[in-house]
């Protein structure tokens, strides 16, 4: 097949990102790809919370209104981000192998979640994380956060990194004598063991907010600046609005951003289940032949099967992107292991249960779960984030 596909996506980094990872594999396959940016509502409107948009799909329907309308061929989505209803002429055409899916926590410091003070504020757009960060910690203070991930990541080390940088401009060349490696050792945010399960993560020098960091490592304020990554240069830019203890961030957000080494972070526990379809992208376009041939190049059956099983609890409890609700799917044998927490947005209450589903009927043993966890409360709860969304 020599035509070219012409691909949707999002402008932002991550998005394009995430596109050239599809049309490098269809491109594997020998396959011709052209990239079209198009401007969706999430990204026109930057001052709303997702669930505040009016719709859900805020990031998804400009893209396949162009597939509909013959503009392009396909659209690259963030899974979570698709809602569980759209055009009838659409279908999700392939489903690549499924990045992480889980959530981090990511501090200046490397703290884990256990060791943020009382009235400690994270930051998150997500009433998922809200719910579940509150059910966790009552005592936190939950704040709004919207941007890119480099975005939301600056607003969090600013105010550490420029209070370092006022500290080393203030001590003068810091004690004399430079490094023999300038930049190694001077707090460039990086983890002691990149890659390295989180929680002993830390960060050297500025991001420890040390009030002597600037004579402990011999740099001068100039030489620390050279050491810093593109990352802190933009955080040391920031004008600085809000202060973070912490913000929640995708696992596989950080990682296609090739921002997971360059911060501190703790990997949530299991108990903070992951938006349906987390860590996942979908293609969507037109049924028919080209919808085939993606879903031969690029479909990958496990991730298929386990985020089936998720937009289909999604999807039938109804709860869109009001509601907090976490849904996590493994294949394991002839089962798909399946985790379900349906929240109040205030984390006080909660339906939650596991179950082993038969894989041979995902979809339809999917569906009966979430109906009995809709007879158990959860459609309450749903009703109920409904209401205080409006």
């Amino acid at each position: 097949m020599t035509e070219t596909i012409r691909l949707a996506t999002r402008g932002s980094d991550l998005a394009l990102r995430q596109t050239q990872s599809v049309a490098d594999a269809l491109e594997s396959r020998r396959r011709s790809v052209e990239l079209v940016e198009v401007d969706t509502e999430g990204d026109r409107v930057r001052d709303e919370l997702i669930h505040r948009l009016g719709r859900t799909g805020a990031f998804v329907r400009a893209l396949d209104e162009r597939v509909v309308d013959g503009t392009v061929d396909a659209a690259v989505h963030s899974m979570k981000d698709m809602p569980t209803e759209f055009p009838e002429d659409l279908v999700v055409a392939g489903v690549p192998e499924r990045a992480a899916a889980g959530d981090l926590l990511v501090s200046p410091d490397g703290s884990t979640l256990e060791e943020l003070p009382s009235g400690a504020t994270v930051g998150t757009s997500s009433l998922r994380r809200k719910a579940q960060l509150l059910a966790a910690r009552p005592d936190l203070e939950v704040r709004p956060l919207r941007g890119n991930v480099d975005t939301r990541l600056e607003k969090l080390l600013a105010p550490t990194l420029q209070a370092e940088h006022e500290r080393r401009l203030e001590a003068g060349d810091g004690g004399g004598g430079t490094s023999d490696e300038p930049g190694d050792d001077a707090g460039d945010g990086t983890t002691d063991e990149p890659g390295d399960d989180a929680g002993d993560g830390t960060t050297d020098g500025s991001n420890e907010g040390s009030s002597d960091g600037a004579k402990s490592d011999g740099l001068t304020a100039e030489e620390w600046f050279d050491g810093l990554s593109e990352l802190e240069r933009g955080a040391l830019e920031r004008d600085v609005d809000d202060r973070y203890d912490a913000i929640v961030l995708a696992e596989a957000g950080l990682a296609r951003s090739g921002l997971l080494d360059e911060v501190a972070f703790e990997r949530l526990p299991a108990s903070f289940v992951p938006a349906p379809g987390q860590g996942a992208l979908a293609v969507t376009a037109r049924d028919g032949d080209l919808a085939a041939s993606l879903r031969r190049d690029l479909d990958h059956p496990r991730t298929r099967v386990e985020t089936t099983v998720e937009r289909t609890v999604l999807a039938t409890l109804g709860g869109g992107c009001v509601a907090p609700i976490g849904v996590h799917a493994v294949l394991q044998g002839a089962y798909v292991h399946t985790t379900v927490r349906v929240l109040a947005q205030d984390g006080t209450d909660e339906v939650a249960a596991t179950r082993d589903l038969p894989v041979e009927r995902h979809p339809e043993a999917a569906g009966d779960l979430a109906d009995q966890l809709a007879a158990e409360g959860a459609a309450d709860l749903v009703d109920r984030a409904r209401e205080e969304a409006r």
